[in-house]
This record gives structure tokens, sequence and C-alpha cells, in this order.
């Protein structure tokens, strides 16, 4: 049973507005579990939706409909991503959804930044949008976090460019995530010296280092390929 009684009351109160939509994404379920599933996620990965009701789409609309399996065969749209999909990492669910929009506009890689130290910055850019741009403290959490997203995300290159500030550490997370991730992926050690001057200014707990992990996926280096331990010995 919906948790929202009212929800298509809600709907039908709001009907004879009209408005012309900017958003890409809309949310389109009568199943109140479903709909506040979707309304969460998309807050917390703070992008914008429409609410509309399954049977208010026709095919012209070319938003991403996210719905149920139940309700997809009844939709006029083929351009859907379902509830069940949603079950995975928020980065991995971003992910699909920018790959569902981008798709034919960017090539498909997957670029993972790392700028290693004792704060760890993350970035990752996926049709060439950066998805997450975060920091870690905890060597375990990032390594589990960067197999989800590697695992969780199709592409046709996987690239992990690390920052070669701390060499040390920087081999410390290839040497974790190799023994972690049962597939390949490409790796470069970047040169951070330039990096560390564009982001001089920013002072601010954590910032620096999101930065300097979003320049070190900007950057070209040495470029190694790195096989799952299971095909190396």
């Amino acid at each position: 049973m919906p948790i929202y009684k009212n929800f298509k009351f809600c709907f039908k109160h709001y009907k004879n507005i009209e408005y012309q939509s900017q958003n890409n994404i809309a949310v389109a379920t009568i199943q109140g579990r479903y709909y506040f599933k979707f309304v969460q996620i998309l807050q917390f990965l703070k992008m914008n939706y429409d609410s509309i009701l399954p049977n208010e789409i026709d095919r012209a609309d070319r938003r991403l409909i996210l719905t149920t399996m139940e309700e997809a065969p009844k939709i006029a749209s083929n351009f859907v991503l379902c509830a069940e999909e949603f079950d995975a990492d928020p980065t991995v669910i971003k992910g699909m959804i920018t790959q569902k929009l981008e798709a034919g506009l960017h090539e498909n890689t997957l670029v993972i930044g790392i700028d290693p130290g004792n704060r760890i910055g993350l970035s990752v850019f996926y049709f060439q949008n950066e998805i997450e741009s975060s920091t870690y403290t905890s060597l375990d959490e990032l390594i589990s976090h960067m197999v989800r997203i590697l695992a969780g995300l199709k592409a046709d290159r996987k690239i992990v460019k690390i920052g070669n500030g701390n060499m040390k550490i920087a081999r410390h997370i290839i040497d974790r995530l190799n023994l972690s991730f049962c597939s390949h992926f490409e790796l470069e050690f970047v040169d951070e010296r330039k990096t560390s001057l564009k982001i001089k200014n920013h002072n601010k707990r954590g910032e620096r280092d999101k930065i300097s992990a979003r320049y070190i996926t900007q950057r070209d280096g040495y470029r190694h390929l790195i096989l799952p331990l299971s095909r190396t010995g």
C-alpha cells in the first residue's frame, strides 16, 4: 500500500498549473514507497526533477523517466530507469542517470582522480561529467567505494589517475585496489606540481584535496594497464 495516501490528489491539485519544464528527469510512479525512494536519492545527489503521473507521459517526452518495473510497460517512453536499479551506491546511481542523459554526446569513459595524503581527495568523471567530489580519511572505505564504482558502471575505458605527491600512499592505494577489483583498468601517475599552484587560495578543510583530485583527472600521466591478480598470478 502506498505510504502517501493523497499522492494522486496532490498531482490533480496542481494539474492545471502550466509551466515549461527545465529538468531532464521526471519521477513517474503512483507507488508512494518508490516515489519517496526516488526523491530521497535525487535530493541527496542534488539533481533536479519533475513529479508527474505515468499516464501524463507522451512519446514526445524527452525526459529520463524514473518509475517501477510494474509501471514501465504502461509508459509511452522507452527512456526509463526503474526503481529496482536504484539499490546501488549513490555515485553509481548518478552514473547510471548520467549514462542515460549523455550517451552519444560524450565518449564512454570513467576517470577516477585521487589526491593521496592523510586526507585523500577523490573526483569521479563519467561521460565527461563529474559525478562525485569527496574526501576520505579511511583507506578501507575509499577502496570499497572505488570498487563499487568500477564494478557498477559500464565504460569503454576505466582510468584511475593518482597524484605523485606521496608515492608511498599512492602505491599502497593501487596495490589494495588491484587486490580488491577483479578486472583490468588503466593507471596513470600524474605530476601534482602544477595542480598545487592552481589551488593555493583554497584553504577550506577538504576543498584543496577535492579540487586537486579534480585537476588530476584532467591531466595525463604515464599510462599502465593493471590486470587482475587472477590473470597475472
